[in-house]
């Protein structure tokens, strides 16, 4: 008698999402481009064509690096006092830099959530006009 083959393993949605790893396999990408959901998973097949994470990614990371950035502004200007140029040089390209770093591993994360709760879009029960 031989031992059935293994089930494969699902990886856990936020690693997968973050590694920009297809949320069924783990393996095919969940990417095209930066940030283009690919039409399909490359090893498994997975349909990503429901996938819209819409708008959550850009409010969280937003959230997020507006936080960091403006608590570090707060803290160096409280403690040093440095001039404004300095500071807009800084802290501008900070501000850039981490939005554009996060926007990805957070849209990533989303969408794979969306395939691990099953999550689809609402829609209103069809009700019968004949029937009250």
């Amino acid at each position: 008698m031989t031992d059935p083959a293994p089930i494969p393993k699902k990886p856990h949605p936020v690693w997968a999402g973050l590694m920009g790893r297809c949320p069924e396999c783990g393996k095919g990408k969940l990417f095209k481009g930066f940030m283009a959901i690919a039409p399909h998973c490359s090893a498994c097949g997975q349909d990503f064509s429901q996938a819209d994470s819409g708008d959550g990614p850009a409010i969280f990371v937003m959230l997020i690096a507006g936080f960091i950035v403006i608590g570090a502004m707060l803290v160096i200007d409280t403690l040093y006092e440095p001039p404004i140029w300095l500071m807009l040089s800084i802290f501008i390209p900070l501000a850039i830099f981490l939005n554009i770093g996060m926007i990805r591993p957070f849209k990533g994360v989303l969408v794979a959530l969306q395939f691990h709760h099953k999550a689809g879009q609402g829609r209103q029960k069809q009700t019968d006009p004949d029937h009250h």
